[in-house]
């Protein structure tokens, strides 16, 4: 009898046994690894993590660097004269504006001429009045004075060649003609230039070519 209540003890025993061991958790591929889970950024980054910045030395408006044009040198006009008559036949030529004592003469043949503000100022007339020869030249100091010397010297043209009613200053019929058909005025900048005569034409390429 006693080896009964033995066996069924032992029997009971190992049924609780069993039944406690099948009630454990099992580990599965849900439990928690402890590794922390990492997501990828939308659209993808590069490798590294770096992102494309702006280059803080390119200008702003995508523009170049502009670098500021140098002003031309002052021609010196007394220079360009010299010049004119090394490389052209002109008459004979006399100074007005160096010599105080010609002052009266410019103010006669250019009324209002030394009134206008210049930095520089030289005309020359032929020496002999049946010679048909003038080089005027002049820098001002303001842009606006450029249309009124320009205006001055077409007022010494038209007094030399006159009309039908005066007879022209130059007097004489070929010098008369000499003014009509070989008078040239021209300007560029601040500096205008009246050049009368046969190398005329030859003086106003010189000039262009000073600002070339």
């Amino acid at each position: 009898m006693k080896k009964k209540i033995l066996a069924l003890t032992l029997a009971l025993a190992l049924s609780l046994s069993l039944a406690a061991c099948g009630g454990k958790d099992a580990p599965g591929q849900d439990a928690d690894s402890g590794v922390p889970e990492v997501n990828a950024p939308e659209g993808g980054a590069p490798e590294g993590g770096e992102t494309d910045a702006p280059d803080a030395s390119a200008p702003e408006d995508g523009g170049t660097d502009s670098t500021e044009t140098e002003a031309p040198e002052e021609i010196n006009l007394s220079a360009f004269y010299n010049t004119l008559r090394e490389g052209n036949i002109w008459p004979e030529l006399m100074d007005l504006t160096t010599d105080a004592n010609m002052k009266e003469l410019l103010d006669s043949y250019y009324p209002g001429l030394a009134e206008i503000a210049a930095k520089q100022r030289r005309v020359y007339i032929a020496a002999m009045s049946a010679a048909v020869g003038e080089i005027a030249l002049v820098e001002v100091e303001n842009a606006e004075d450029v249309q009124a010397v320009e205006d001055i010297f077409q007022a010494r043209i038209d007094y030399q060649v006159g009309d039908d009613a005066t007879p022209g200053g130059a007097w004489y019929p070929e010098t008369i003609e000499g003014w009509k058909t070989k008078s040239r005025i021209v300007s560029h900048g601040n500096y205008v230039m009246l050049a009368v005569g046969d190398a005329s034409a030859s003086a106003v390429e010189e000039f262009e070519a000073l600002f070339a």
